[in-house]
């Protein structure tokens, strides 16, 4: 008898993120409840990722000839976020293909020990133009692998 469980998402620790990025929430973040919405995480995800790649050169969203589009994302929820909180976000990649990254983001209340919310988000990288997937570029994949 095989057992079938799914493994409930735990909050994880920062030393399991690689690089942190420090995002102000905005008045506007918060919904009727009281606390973050979850739409907002998401855009946190592409914020903190994005940032990082254009701080280091590998991102030039004007003209980059190979961009990252997003097929899949995913995130779960562990403790609430709030105005007027400062979240930080730990980001890592567990998957580096040949024209494909799967990132993983955490995200802390400042100051927090374990992340309020964890989630991914798989770029697939293509020709600008053609919208073909291409190969990762040299100097990307350079950088993403100081990710791993």
């Amino acid at each position: 008898m095989s057992d079938n469980r799914i493994e409930k998402p735990q909050a994880e620790p920062r030393m399991a993120y690689r690089v942190f990025r420090t995002i102000g929430t905005r008045w506007m973040d918060n919904d009727a409840y009281g606390h973050v919405n979850n739409v907002v995480y998401y855009s946190w995800f592409d914020t903190a990722v994005n940032a990082f790649l254009i701080e280091q050169g590998v991102l030039d969203i004007e003209h980059s000839e190979t961009i990252g589009l997003v097929i899949e994302t995913q995130c779960n929820y562990f403790s609430p976020l709030a105005f007027p909180q400062t979240v930080e976000a730990g980001i890592r990649v567990v998957r580096l293909g040949a024209s494909s990254v799967r990132y993983e983001v955490g995200l802390f209340a400042r100051g927090e020990a374990l992340s309020a919310a964890r989630g991914h988000f798989i770029h697939v990288y293509v020709d600008r133009k053609t919208r073909r997937p291409t190969a990762l570029p040299a100097n990307l994949k350079t950088v993403l692998e100081t990710l791993l």
